[in-house]
């Protein structure tokens, strides 16, 4: 069997956790390799799946991005996770759906393409800071925080970006400077591990990039109930899902669920990365 791990041009090569797939895979007769989704040169029919890992620039080539799936899901190649979970999962207004199933969501107020972008009328009156950001988006890309006195700067600043996309306006929540975001990390929709996320001393951005620290935590059972749940209303197979939210009087408030390229901090727990390799397995195997 052959696999291409998904990953982008400035990612030749997989992360260095990504790249422990390709040995570990070859013990089971499976030939994996990274592969960049947008490469021209590659014959996709040449692989029995592709597996979504580092493709970490699509928010950034939208229109690109959205004209690959379609390619493959015409030539019917098998992808992890699927297709129909990618198409849902790249566009945040998802997380208006899961509100609607009963999710606890970070209050959000949801911004259709506008070119008269107005936030002092929208925003709830009784927000005293926010973020705001594409919903086509990852890795905190156009992503700003701020104080309801900076709304008239930040409108202005976001007005073109309106014209082009959707966005999405959050209440910020001053606990994830305090405790932090915590993600919750499934695979084949069944919980593997926990880390927590904090960021840098006046910064709100986790990402280790911006200077957040990561911690390997064991959440409470309760919690991951809460975040079985939220993974629960996938109809489809998932390979991997990594919940991520605020805990707040120990209830998940729903920040995103990652389901396309999320880091899934193997090094942070042992035995993650087998169960990892057992959940593609399973998958394949069906």
């Amino acid at each position: 069997m052959k696999i291409a791990l998904l990953t982008c041009q400035r990612l030749p090569d997989l992360t260095p956790a990504d790249q422990l797939l390709i040995p570990e895979l070859a013990k089971y007769n499976i030939h994996a390799q990274a592969v960049i989704w947008d490469d021209p040169n590659v014959t996709w029919t040449d692989f029995d799946y592709l597996i979504f890992r580092n493709t970490w620039d699509y928010y950034e080539k939208e229109s690109q991005f959205n004209t690959w799936l379609e390619e493959i899901k015409y030539l019917g190649i098998k992808t992890l996770n699927a297709i129909e979970i990618i198409e849902q999962n790249k566009h945040k207004f998802y997380l208006r759906t899961l509100e609607e199933k009963g999710i606890k969501i970070i209050p959000t107020v949801f911004i259709e393409k506008t070119v008269q972008l107005n936030l002092v009328e929208i925003i709830p009156a009784h927000w005293k800071k926010a973020v705001i950001k594409p919903a086509f988006s990852a890795g905190s890309y156009l992503t700003e925080a701020f104080d309801l006195s900076d709304i008239g700067k930040i409108n202005l600043q976001y007005q073109q970006i309106a014209k082009e996309k959707e966005l999405m306006l959050q209440e910020f929540k001053p606990e994830i400077t305090t405790q932090g975001e915590t993600s919750f990390i499934f695979f084949n929709k069944k919980f593997s591990h926990a880390v927590n996320k904090k960021p840098a001393v006046g910064d709100f951005r986790i990402q280790v990039q911006f200077g957040g620290i990561y911690t390997s935590i064991t959440p409470s059972t309760a919690l991951i109930q809460q975040a079985q749940t939220i993974v629960d209303t996938f109809p489809n197979n998932l390979l991997y899902a990594r919940v991520d939210g605020i805990i707040i009087n120990e209830e998940i408030q729903l920040m995103e669920v990652e389901c396309i390229e999320p880091d899934l901090y193997f090094n942070y727990s042992e035995g993650s990365l087998q169960r990892f390799i057992n959940s593609i397995l399973e998958l394949i195997s069906k």
